[in-house]
């Protein structure tokens, strides 16, 4: 708890997974994917209930033997390929009040996918979050490695018309980076939103979202077998300079 604020991480880990099968229970850099979420969690200053979100019993199982509380099974419908965050998310707050009566000010999102997020990065981001009170949620977001001020579309005439402009600037497309508008790509390291933005206005985000700009040492999403990989090098090379 943070200035009489009760702050609660959830993180979703379904059992389906096709790119990566079983992907939230394996093995990453010798221990569960999910493992890496709840220990982050577990670690943090401000988390005060650390809470798995799964229609897994083995997940369940897993998750517990890490610390994470899982008061609940989700719902099967609720943990399909095209299931978006907030139907789950409010399905997990809406069953702690009626079960519990438990309802917290700040609901931060921890999704398995970024091992590489550091307790640092959260506690930055909830403290962020507290000193604004007139924001909705908060996302991590990072200075995109590629700008859309130099992307096109295709016509159907086969021609080239750009993805974005400045308003009475030409051919901005030709201009070097550094001169063109910061963009930023959103990442999923920390999400947060307040219970209200979630119940109230049935949203994950609501009107104002707060930028968090962070500077990630690794930027990886883990979504196919080609990133696992990746993660899998970049775990053992940490694993190495850490001894």
């Amino acid at each position: 708890m943070i200035d009489n604020q009760k702050v609660i991480s959830i993180i979703p880990a379904r059992g389906g997974s096709k790119s990566i099968p079983r992907k939230n229970i394996k093995p990453l850099g010798g221990k569960p994917l999910v493992a890496y979420s709840i220990e982050q969690s577990l670690a943090s200053r401000y988390i005060d209930r650390t809470i798995c979100s799964t229609d897994d019993k083995e997940i369940a199982e897993i998750a517990k033997s890490y610390g994470a509380e899982v008061p609940f099974l989700r719902p099967a419908e609720l943990a399909q390929d095209d299931t978006p965050d907030w139907p789950v998310f409010f399905q997990g707050l809406q069953w702690l009040k009626d079960n519990e009566n438990y309802i917290p000010d700040i609901v931060v999102h921890l999704s398995p996918t970024h091992p590489f997020r550091t307790v640092e990065m959260i506690d930055k981001g909830i403290i962020l979050f507290l000193e604004r009170p007139d924001a909705d949620s908060v996302r991590s977001v990072f200075l995109a490695p590629q700008t859309p001020y130099k992307m096109h579309f295709i016509t159907k005439e086969g021609f080239l018309k750009p993805a974005l402009t400045i308003p009475g600037k030409k051919e901005t497309y030709e201009w070097p980076r550094q001169k063109l508008p910061h963009v930023y790509l959103q990442g999923g390291y920390f999400y947060a939103a307040r219970y209200r933005t979630i119940m109230e206005k049935k949203s994950m985000t609501g009107d104002k979202i707060l930028a968090y700009i962070i500077e990630p040492k690794v930027i990886i999403d883990l979504d196919t077998l080609f990133d696992w990989e990746m993660a899998e090098f970049f775990i053992q090379k940490m694993q190495k300079e850490n001894k």
